[in-house]
């Protein structure tokens, strides 16, 4: 009898394989070659940028108590807005003026709210953009649409087109890492890789530990020396090798040799980027005490070892989602964070880094001007809280080819809706990719018969807050 040939088989040898087809979508694809899909790669032009750290203060903080003044709001106190309140995910009443207070600062003159002094002595390094909306005031597609441009489909998120884009400066350690003490609402999701290879997906770090040991899975093996090691995945490479040349290309297989050659040379440099008490005590003095900072601490030393795209959570679920006791609970998460935050402007500025590495602060969506009414289930009737407001919210950038001391556009007098200068989250997305060197149109990735890009089909650039 003849030999049993599989459909693959047959097809490759016919040389009309559809995994030839794919290895060789993915070598044009990765013209710097498809063995490394971290070798450096060059951008569309010079970006500025070098580097992310995505500041992600997930739960939705409120603008109109942090970074957008709304005074207007303490003479409606409990009365009706001159409109109908915009539809948001629960009811609302009246407005609930901010019990922060706000006040000017640097040469710019920018207003911040009394939760943020550290982060206003940085004021001239910011950008304040207070013209973002997105599509809908619910946390699941928002934050989606926030960290992979669709709020619906799986889609790979902003770091992995910028690994993807970029390739890495360290081989030994990731090029995407996410920091979460816990995990925020849909997990995993927020910084996958969707139809990327799976290697552009972030390590996931949970900042709950602080011993290297506890932060990363099996990063030092005892029961067998880094030589033996060495030979266990040389012979590992050449079976996965044999194993990959009858599979024409497989990416997951691929994937799976990448993951073990990093953690091989992770178990070196890691070991010392995460650990922060190799930092002098001035340094830590200047971040200060707690779980943030060691987080931005941790950042400030993946990007000065290379690391591309950084993101910070603030905390597991959804920490910054206040229906009941936002004065309490703002000001908790604010004091948590402030200091460390600043420290870490200030730590890049001084270090020559904040030149290269784009800085974003921000949530999914921010929160209603008006008091959020009780609702069975959905708080505690309290009426001291906000609902979640896509209508109009704030963001900031510093560094990374951003001018900072000025604010971008406006919301309307009350804090609702984006009014002057609206700003949709594929603008900031492609904003961002243009810092880093790309036009957003022509990032494309190659699935499912269409090329793909992070902001779909929208999306422009904001120039306004270029330097």
């Amino acid at each position: 009898m003849p030999p049993t040939v599989s459909r693959r088989e047959f097809f490759a040898k016919a040389g009309m394989g559809m995994g030839a087809l794919m290895a060789g979508g993915l070598l044009a694809e990765s013209a710097s070659g498809a063995t490394d899909p971290f070798a450096v790669r060059t951008p569309h032009f010079p970006g500025k940028a070098k580097h992310v750290i995505h500041l992600f203060m997930n739960g939705g903080p409120s603008h109109v108590d942090t970074f957008d003044p709304k005074p207007i709001l303490d003479r409606y106190a409990g009365k009706p807005l001159p409109y109908d309140n915009p539809g948001t995910e629960r009811p609302t009443g009246g407005a609930l003026p901010s019990p922060f207070k706000f006040r000017k600062y640097g040469q710019s003159g920018i207003e911040v709210s009394d939760l943020f002094p550290h982060v206003a002595e940085c004021i001239d390094d910011i950008c304040v953009v207070r013209s973002m909306h997105a599509d809908v005031p619910n946390h699941e597609p928002s934050l989606l649409l926030m960290n992979c441009g669709d709020g619906r489909l799986i889609r790979p998120s902003v770091g992995s087109w910028v690994t993807y884009g970029l390739g890495s400066m360290n081989k030994n350690l990731p090029a995407f890492v996410s920091l979460c003490p816990g995990y925020p609402i849909q997990e995993s999701q927020n910084w996958q890789s969707g139809f990327l290879p799976g290697v552009y997906q972030a390590t996931y770090v949970n900042t709950r530990h602080q011993q290297v040991e506890d932060l990363i899975d099996n990063i030092k093996n005892n029961r067998v020396a880094r030589r033996d090691q060495r030979s266990q995945l040389d012979l590992l490479a050449a079976l996965n090798d044999q194993h990959a040349d009858q599979r024409l290309g497989d990416p997951q297989l691929e994937q799976q040799m990448q993951s073990y050659e990093l953690a091989y040379r992770m178990q070196i440099e890691a070991t010392d980027a995460f650990d922060v008490s190799r930092e002098p005590q001035h340094i830590l003095d200047m971040y200060g005490e707690g779980l943030q900072a060691r987080q931005m601490l941790v950042a400030r030393r993946l990007v000065e070892r290379g690391v591309r795209f950084v993101q910070v959570w603030h905390g597991d679920g959804q920490p910054w989602d206040h229906h009941d006791d936002i004065a309490v609970g703002h000001a908790r998460l604010a004091q948590e964070s402030d200091q460390a935050i600043g420290a870490l402007l200030t730590d890049l500025k001084q270090r020559g880094l904040l030149d290269e590495t784009l800085i974003l602060w921000g949530g999914e969506f921010g929160r209603t001007p008006v008091v959020e009414l009780p609702k069975e289930g959905s708080n505690q009737g309290k009426m001291n809280g906000r609902d979640h407001n896509h209508h109009g919210f704030s963001v900031w950038m510093a560094g990374g080819g951003i001018q900072g001391g000025q604010v971008y556009g406006a919301t309307d007098e009350f804090g609702f809706r984006a009014a002057e200068k609206p700003m949709h989250v594929h603008d900031l997305h492609a904003t961002m990719l243009h810092c880093l060197g790309f036009d957003h149109e022509q990032l494309t990735y190659r699935y499912a018969g269409r090329d793909f890009r992070l902001t779909d089909v929208h999306g422009n650039v904001v120039h306004d807050l270029l330097a």
